[in-house]
């Protein structure tokens, strides 16, 4: 047998193994048991490897979180506290020390960027070490770690890339061919098979592990499904277990290729966030969806964004204005196996993929909400903030007023003055007061 036909076998076998043992039951949504055999074993190497590390470090002060323990202590007291112990009724030179020190504070460690870069691990996952504490490594965990790359590049990657080049072509070729079809309910049935099938696929191209909880409250059709958003993984996650019209940004590259031919087979909206007429689109089109009770859930993930799975930011109000029913979704990761954040502005889709493909897993919880309507004489942004401190609490995450366009924006003029119009308030009121008492 010369090189060529061993060449051939081995691919052969390795093609076989793919499609009898992952792809088909991944396509039917079953599973033989492997991804379970893999965590069990995957989730006791990690629990051996932190007790090694606690032991090597059990004289040093037990790891903290940095994500809810930062580097500074903050005071969250209000302008009008802050300032009380500073100055009198009117105006004072000490009330600099107290905006310096809040400006002081932001320069260190402020609440919003910090939201853009990955989560801090409360200990060494095998994959990358912590940037604040230093882990200890004995040798044979140093072992245990090279094993792990080997089999994770050597094996897995391999095995990951196939299952991927194989959704995603299937995922264009069939869109694109259910895109011939005209618009019946024929089109939607295979529109629907085929979103669900090669996302599927995909997921368990990632070693996907996904924890669906009150499956009861899933969206129904004719609704909007909002969710937080760390990942344009998000997507598969939540499509594996039902499908929905998509809106979201235009992207290039793969994602490009993928949306063009999503869009084909099913009516998903993508516009460009910078034009102006395209959002006055999206709105129109929301407004004509949720007037047809048989079509599919819109998905929006309302921050904008991508946020480091430990927040939930600003939700914008545009899809809070039109009415209809809300279905809230909280998705949370587990970063012990493995980080989906994606940082847009580090990293393109490709790097991404294999960053990911490269880690443990990726595990996530997520959890269907009852669904939420506008209550009477609330506005829109009142009601996204409802929602959003509801996704919030389910998911265990923290709420932060701030629009997530700050990953790419300078701060708005409008939040500093309303500091300024905060500040003045309690000048001229103080000085209205006093001009009283005289």
């Amino acid at each position: 047998m010369d090189g060529t036909e061993l060449a051939g076998q081995i691919l052969y076998t390795w093609l076989t193994l793919v499609f009898g043992l992952i792809l088909l039951p991944s396509a039917f949504g079953v599973s033989l048991g492997i991804s379970e055999i893999y965590m069990k074993i995957l989730v006791k190497t990690l629990e051996w490897a932190t007790l090694r590390i606690e032991t090597g470090v059990a004289k040093q002060s037990a790891l903290k979180n940095s994500a809810s323990v930062g580097i500074i202590q903050r005071d969250e007291s209000p302008m009008e506290k802050g300032l009380s112990g500073l100055r009198g009724r009117d105006f004072e030179l000490s009330d600099v020390f107290y905006f310096s020190k809040k400006g002081l504070e932001a320069i260190v460690e402020d609440e919003v960027t910090q939201r853009f870069s990955s989560e801090e691990l409360v200990s060494w996952n095998l994959l990358t070490r912590t940037n604040v504490n230093f882990q200890y490594v004995s040798p044979r965990l140093t072992a245990v770690w090279v094993l792990g790359v080997i089999v994770r590049y050597c094996v897995l990657l391999p095995l990951r890339l196939t299952l991927a080049f194989i959704g995603i072509s299937l995922f264009v070729i069939g869109t694109t061919l259910v895109g011939q079809l005209p618009r019946n309910r024929l089109k939607n049935l295979l529109s629907e098979l085929v979103h669900l099938t090669c996302c599927r696929i995909c997921v368990r191209a990632l070693s996907g592990t996904i924890h669906y909880h009150n499956r009861q409250y899933r969206p129904q059709k004719g609704g909007i499904c909002v969710a937080n958003h760390t990942s344009p993984i998000d997507v598969l996650i939540l499509t594996t277990d039902g499908c929905y019209t998509m809106v979201g940004q235009v992207h290039g590259g793969l994602m490009g290729i993928i949306q063009r031919a999503m869009v084909k087979a099913c009516p998903h909206v993508w516009f460009e966030r910078s034009e102006m007429k395209d959002r006055h689109l999206v709105i129109k089109r929301l407004k004509e969806h949720i007037a047809h009770k048989k079509e599919l859930p819109i998905l929006i993930f309302p921050e904008g964004t991508c946020i480091n799975n430990t927040s939930v930011m600003m939700f914008k109000k545009g899809s809070f204005e039109i009415g209809g029913t809300i279905h809230p979704v909280a998705i949370k990761y587990n970063p012990q196996f493995g980080d989906a954040f994606w940082n847009s502005s580090k990293y393109n889709i490709v790097s991404y993929l294999l960053r990911v493909m490269t880690s443990w897993a990726i595990v996530c919880d997520v959890w269907y909400m009852p669904p939420m309507t506008r209550e009477e004489g609330e506005d829109a942004v009142q009601f996204a903030n409802r929602v959003k401190s509801a996704i919030a609490v389910q998911g265990g995450l923290t709420e932060l007023p701030w629009d997530g366009g700050l990953k790419r924006a300078k701060v708005k003029d409008a939040f500093k003055e309303e500091q300024q119009k905060n500040y003045s308030k309690m000048i001229v009121g103080n000085g209205s007061l006093k001009s009283e008492l005289d």
